[in-house]
């Protein structure tokens, strides 16, 4: 019988939105986890605020720890940024980290979800590039000098990269430096990564592909963490809404029930990495990481 990585599983779908918001496009985080008669049961919750959002998985991760229930955390937004973008900031080393600690410092979000996230990606723009670019979208209200509501140019050779190398290997995945409109993943990432740097920070948690490597992930190096967190992209795992269900909460829950069938098998150690060398490893795993499922 193969050993479970994970006794439980809580997939983020995270949201930008700028005042409280509960329903369609907010944030919805399902659980797949043992029952009290050891049952796995999938629960959702639809908290109004990044600032609620943030309690409930403390409250989670610490029922999780006292029950000595390991688990895998996803999060449905980059958790780093294409290459040379850290370098472009002059920031530190390992670039990853240095950009969790510099968004982290920036970013201000207020417990009405109220936040500067627009400021911060023009203050970005302007000492990576000296112009509105590479970040790009914002309401008319919030657009800069550093920040263009429209898509300003192409990104040529030289520039910092539109995609990441995962999305280069899913497609149809949108670009961090979008800001704005439908599918903004930057301000996303923006008021999400202090979210998970302030949660990593308090917990004996690892950083997939950042602390774990990116290379099929083993039970003995599941062992070593209470939980690991990692970015998925939830339209990988769509299903069908169930009646009552919104779009967002049955992709969570899809994706808890997609990674604890391939747990139950033993196969999700493989969705961690690649097995053998690969020439875009170090990148991986030093600046960019990776999306959960989409195998190179």
């Amino acid at each position: 019988m193969s050993v479970r990585l994970f006794q439980a599983y809580v997939m983020v779908d995270w949201s930008a939105a700028s005042k409280p918001a509960t329903g369609a496009d907010s944030i919805w985080i399902g659980v797949l986890k043992r029952n009290v008669r050891f049952q796995m049961a999938f629960e959702a919750h639809n908290p109004a605020t990044r600032a609620e959002a943030e309690r409930l998985l403390n409250g989670l991760l610490d029922d999780l720890k006292r029950k000595s229930e390991r688990a895998l955390v996803g999060f449905d937004f980059p958790l780093g940024f294409p290459r040379g973008a850290a370098a472009a900031l002059k920031l530190g080393e390992p670039p990853w980290r240095a950009m969790f600690d510099f968004i982290g410092k920036e970013v201000k979000d207020k417990p009405d979800n109220t936040n500067n996230r627009f400021q911060v990606g023009a203050k970005m723009n302007r000492l990576m590039t000296g112009e509105a670019f590479p970040f790009w979208g914002a309401p008319a209200r919030d657009e800069q000098t550093m920040l263009s509501a429209k898509r300003p140019r192409e990104h040529h050779e030289n520039d910092i990269p539109e995609f990441r190398l995962a999305e280069q290997a899913i497609k149809g995945a949108s670009s961090i430096w979008k800001l704005y409109y439908q599918g903004s993943v930057g301000g996303q990432a923006l008021t999400g990564l202090p979210v998970v740097g302030r949660l990593h920070a308090q917990r004996n948690v690892k950083l997939w592909p950042f602390e774990t490597g990116w290379r099929p992930l083993s039970p003995a190096d599941a062992a070593v963490a209470d939980a690991v967190f990692a970015e998925i992209y939830p339209a990988m795992f769509a299903v069908k809404p169930a009646a009552g269900e919104v779009k967002d909460q049955a992709q969570v829950r899809g994706a808890c029930e997609r990674f604890n069938a391939l747990d139950e098998k033993g196969q999700l150690g493989a969705l961690f990495g690649p097995a053998k060398d690969d020439p875009r490893r170090e990148t991986v795993e030093r600046e960019e990481g990776w999306i959960l499922g989409a195998l190179p």
